[in-house]
């Protein structure tokens, strides 16, 4: 953590430097008016500048801020990728650049919540972490019994600096809606910081661990989950399992592996909350291992949402609808989850033209997800013009894991250029889908 600036004050006025920018585009913006500039060029360079300068500051801290970074993919996709692109690496760098914590500080968490006599649960340990994340290091050993194993240690201190810049970001509500005027961004900040607490604490990570192991318990044909061995105060302790890493899959794989991992991949997200109420809200590429006996290995459950049954018909009944041709239909449906807010008009026929395209993997028999039709979606949406239909959109906060874990495992199954029939999985895994009238293909 010797990277994170520790000062409360610098942090601070880091973040504070974002509203006052905010403040000084917005009169820079009404003097160019005055001087005769149209108001939607001026509204798109007072847009263009608040994401820089957010990207920016946002890419320069560690902590909450950084993790509310990585999670708010719906701005970092509404932007052009002369300004995503840099903090995106800015991010990669920061994550590959963070020091392991020191041997005698993993020991002192080890202490504390296995107690002094630590050592005697293992049979090994290796003080070298195996892998880093944000809020924490992981480190393999061998547990007493003999099992390989994965201790996964919080970095101390982790929890507060992540609480600290939400409750500093949560103040910039107005910034982020000059990106997505649609936005209720008081409530999706709100239930982030909700998620990313919840993150802070191993005993509800092992709880969904273990709850989505007996969704998929041991002899599932296609997936494994991994044991949870032990877990107390800020250690959780899981079976290790080796694989072939998802990234390696991207990287190296033939076609008949990456589709074959890509089904497993999009099966175990649609399937997750029809099996055990849960749906695994970090997708990345490194969560995923691809086993020697073809079944796909999943890891890292701190960020889970929990899919009760009557959310789980309606997600599925709007996914129907939004594959159908009647746009009124969509349209109603949409404001029924408050995905167009009470009082916001929107194109239709802007609305239309958007949403065919995202809907096709689920209305054809299969469907090649590959780059080139990423980066069209992703052009629909980094467009900055005001008259954009994607910028009076909302997102409720019922739907912000779920739309982190649909944007970014588009994202994986287009890397992995695989083909696919997400449409069979759909109808066969998410309820309320199939559960009317089949719909028609469109076109």
């Amino acid at each position: 953590m010797s990277d994170l600036p520790r000062r409360a004050v610098t942090r601070s006025a880091k973040l504070a430097s974002l509203p006052l920018g905010f403040a000084g585009r917005t009169a820079l913006g009404v003097g160019k008016r005055t001087f005769g500039k149209s108001a939607e060029a001026v509204a798109m360079e007072i847009q263009q500048r608040t994401a820089e300068q957010l990207f920016k500051v946002l890419g320069e801290l560690k902590g909450g801020a950084m993790k509310l970074g990585q999670m708010l993919s719906i701005f970092e996709a509404a932007l052009p990728p002369e300004i995503a692109g840099p903090y995106r690496a800015t991010l990669t760098r920061l994550q590959e650049a963070a020091p392991p914590l020191p041997a005698s500080a993993v020991h002192k968490v080890l202490a504390e919540a296995l107690g002094e006599d630590w050592r005697d649960r293992f049979q090994e340990f290796d003080d070298k972490p195996a892998a880093a994340a944000s809020i924490g290091q992981v480190h393999r050993a061998v547990w007493e019994d003999g099992r390989d194993v994965a201790v996964k240690v919080q970095y101390p201190g982790a929890g507060k600096a992540l609480i600290s810049d939400f409750n500093q970001l949560a103040r910039l509500g107005r910034l982020f809606g000059v990106l997505m005027p649609g936005l209720d961004v008081k409530s999706m900040l709100a239930e982030l910081k909700e998620r990313v607490i919840e993150e802070l604490d191993y005993s509800i990570e092992a709880a969904s661990q273990t709850r989505m192991r007996e969704g998929f318990p041991a002899d599932d044909p296609d997936f494994y989950v991994p044991e949870v061995v032990a877990q107390d105060g800020n250690v959780l302790v899981t079976e290790w399992i080796d694989g072939t890493p998802l990234s390696k899959i991207i990287s190296d794989g033939d076609q008949e592996t990456r589709d074959h991992a890509a089904l497993l991949y999009c099966r175990f997200l649609l399937s997750g909350p029809k099996r055990c109420g849960l749906l695994h809200g970090d997708p990345h590429p490194g969560n995923f291992r691809l086993l020697p006996d073809g079944r796909l290995g999943v890891l890292d459950f701190g960020a889970v949402d929990r899919i009760p049954e009557e959310f789980q018909h309606r997600m599925g009944r709007l996914l129907r609808i939004g594959t159908l041709e009647d746009i009124d239909e969509i349209e109603a449906a949409l404001r029924d989850e408050d995905f167009i807010r009470e009082g916001v008009d929107v194109d239709i026929e802007g609305l239309e033209a958007f949403l065919a395209p995202i809907t096709e993997p689920f209305v054809t028999e299969t469907f090649k997800f590959n780059r080139e039709w990423l980066r069209d979606m992703a052009a629909r949406v980094t467009d900055l013009r005001p008259t954009n239909v994607v910028r009076q959109l909302n997102l409720p906060p019922q739907y912000v894991i779920v739309h982190r874990v649909l944007s970014a495992g588009t994202g994986v199954l287009c890397q992995l250029e695989c083909e696919i029939p997400a449409r069979a999985e759909s109808l066969a895994w998410v309820p309320g889908f199939a559960d009317e009238e089949d719909p028609e293909p469109v076109g």
